[in-house]
Formats: C-alpha cells, structure tokens, sequence
C-alpha cells in the first residue's frame, strides 16, 4: 500500500480476507458491509459515504456495494494519496466489466487463495523458482512405494474453518457454505430465477472437475437453456467457487477457439459434493484422478501468486485426445505439468509433455509429472522428469 491508492484483497468467502487485514493494517478504521445499517447507508448516498470516510480506512466485502466503485474512483482522482482505501470482496470484482474500467491504474489486486500445502507445513514457495531454474533432477534414494496421506490432503482442501473440524463436521460445513452462498451472496452479484436449479448446476460442476467445459452438454443433462446454464457458471466464477483454465496452442489465435477445462477451486469442497472418501482412494469405482488433478493445479496457482513476475497457466489436448493438465508461461519459455494418481510410472505417460514439446518447439523448456510415487525419474523427453507429488510442498529437491 505504499505506492497504490487502490488495495483490493479478492477471494473465496471464509477464506480469511477480514482477519488478513486487521493483521496488517490494524489501525485502519474498519467498516464491513456485512453489518445492515452501514450497506444501507452505502446504498443510499455512494458519494457522501465515501466523502465521510477518514483518511484511510478497510471497507469488507465491498461487492455488495458496486455503487461505491464510482464514487471511490472520484476521491482516488482527487486524492491519490497511496493506501487510501484497503478493499474486500468475495466476488471476482475484475470479472465487471465497469469495475475493472473504473479502478484501472488506481488498484492493486491480491488474489487471496485456499491455503496450499506448503502453507500448512510452513514451507516456502519453491517448487516454481527451481522448475524455472532447471535445479528439478532425478533422484532415487529408496524403494520405489506409494506416498502416504495424499488423499487426506486432497479430501482436506484449503478452507481454513473444516481444517480445525472432525471430518463429519467438516462436512457440515461445506454443506452450509454452499447453502449460505447461493441463498446470500448471489443476490449480490446477479438476478437468478432458482436457487436450486443454480445448486444442482454447482453439484454437477463439481462432479465435472478437471474436464473440459461443454456449456451445451451441461444444460441438456440438467434440461435448462444454453445461455442460462452459461450464465449460471459466470456467477460461480465470480464467487470464486470455480475457474476456467485456458487452452494453450502454439498458435495465439486458435487458443480463444478451444475449449477451456473448468476446475473447482477447492478439491476439499469437490470431495464433499463429490462424496469422496479418503478411505475410497484405492477404490477403482471411485475417480480421484479428475479431483487430484484439481488439487495440485490449486497448489501450483497459490505459489504463482509469490512470483515477482506473472506467469500464465493453460492446459493442452490435441486431436488425438493427448493432455497436458497445466501448461505454464514464463515470457517465451512454455512448461509442462501432468498429474498422476499412480505410484508407478510407465512410459507412455510422459506422452503428454512429449507432445507439448513438440509443439513448443524451442520454447519448451521443461515438464515433470507429478505422481503418488517417492522417487523423481528421469522421463524420455529431454528436461522432462517424474517426481514425487510431495515436492510442491515438502521442498525434497533442496
């Protein structure tokens, strides 16, 4: 805040936006719109709520009151002095079209993810850095065997409240966090015609993850319109309830024309409306390849967030069906990485990163699939190794 007028801290409700910023800007005055009787002061007078203001103050869950963005955007145009305002939001306010306008070169976005891994351990961000800087090697140090507590982790999630509940209450509450969201806090962002009909659209969503977005396929099985259905999913975007993820192509223009994957953002509220288990892990009748697919890409995009540059994540499927679950830009430089629930590995599985290789041509630098086995392996395309799912969060490679 020692630079920007504007610091907009965005995320998943209960994801611990508020008790962020009373830890870092304490001494803020602090109004949040969850209380009735300040939103309706807000509601009524946009202008002269925000020319009330002190000099610096937090407004919590500021997209309940899109009408201050303009009224906020004139005080910054008078006043630009850094840190004025420290804003909130459980919805994606840069999916606005007039939000994004309006607050252009005058905020700062931070993107409040659920908490990875690494956060849990306490660990430091590595895994990208030594990726980027091709210090990720082969290393066999003992009998090749599965890794323990993986779907613990996965079935775990990110949510800060279910980590701290028995397993049964923790499932308690995603049920009432999903209830809680569609019945409350859509009615902040946009008009829907039936609750329950948006909820069974999240439900199928989420038995969805990790596949590619069919819209059309989508509102047949649940018998709606194409564009409702289209809009429906724009909502639980903008509550940070699930993301698209890009195509790659090596053509820039063929990538707006293929289809995106569509991911929950949290794989511990996709096992509860999925109904997994982490004892069903070896159950073959039970998928948790989609969903830990899910996950670890979740890990890889809480750790782009420390990188002092942007990167840009994708995914790549050819005409033969061949996947890459995440392709990742730095600059010019293409990566590649896959995600296997096995604890073994065969050689056609690095048949997705040898494809994205080819297509990369000179840019491609590097892949690693990562998988439930302890050894990293080297893999038949150059630069490319198989390591060990644990090193997104454990830094084993150091």
């Amino acid at each position: 805040m020692v630079d920007t007028p504007v610091v907009c801290v965005l995320g998943p409700r209960q994801m611990g936006k508020s008790t962020l910023c009373h830890q870092v800007a304490s001494d803020r005055h602090y109004l949040t719109f969850d209380d009735h009787a300040i939103l309706t002061a807000a509601q009524q007078d946009p202008t002269g709520f925000i020319q009330s203001l002190p000099e610096q103050v937090t407004l919590d869950e500021i997209q309940r009151v899109p009408e201050l963005i303009l009224a906020i955007k004139a005080e910054v145009d008078r006043n630009r002095q850094p840190g004025r305002f420290l804003l909130t939001g459980s919805a994606n306010l840069l999916l606005l079209p007039r939000v994004k306008e309006s607050l252009a070169g005058r905020v700062e976005i931070l993107h409040l993810h659920p908490l990875a891994e690494l956060e849990k351990e306490q660990n430091k961000p590595a895994f990208l850095e030594a990726l980027f800087s091709g210090k990720l090697k082969p290393r066999i140090t003992q009998a090749q065997q599965e890794l323990s507590g993986i779907a613990e982790r996965v079935c775990q999630g990110g949510y800060p409240e279910p980590l701290t509940r028995s397993a049964s209450r923790a499932r308690q509450w995603y049920r009432q966090y999903l209830q809680t969201i569609i019945q409350n806090d859509v009615k902040d962002i946009a008009n829907i015609r039936d609750e329950d009909e948006l909820l069974r659209l999240a439900e199928l969503l989420a038995l969805r993850t990790g596949n590619l977005l069919n819209t059309s396929s989508i509102a047949t099985d649940l018998k709606m319109r194409r564009e409702t259905a289209e809009k429906y999913i724009s909502i639980l975007e903008h509550l940070f309830l699930v993301y698209r993820l890009p195509a790659w192509h090596s053509n820039q223009a063929k990538r707006l024309v293929k289809a995106p994957k569509l991911h929950l953002i949290d794989s511990g509220l996709a096992a509860f409306m999925n109904n997994l288990k982490p004892a069903e892990w070896h159950d073959y009748s039970s998928d948790f390849g989609p969903l830990l697919e899910s996950f670890t890409i979740q890990q890889i995009r809480t750790q782009a967030e420390w990188l002092e540059d942007p990167i840009r994540l994708s995914h790549y499927r050819d005409k033969d069906k061949i996947e890459v679950d995440l392709v990742i830009e730095q600059g010019r430089d293409v990566y590649g990485i896959e995600v296997k629930k096995a604890a073994s590995i065969q050689a056609k599985d690095g048949e997705g990163l040898k494809r994205l290789a080819a297509q990369a041509g000179k840019s491609f630098k590097g892949g690693v699939l990562l998988y439930c086995g302890n050894n990293a392996l080297p893999l038949q395309t150059e630069n490319c190794i198989a390591a060990p799912m644990t090193w997104l969060w454990q830094n084993d490679f150091l």
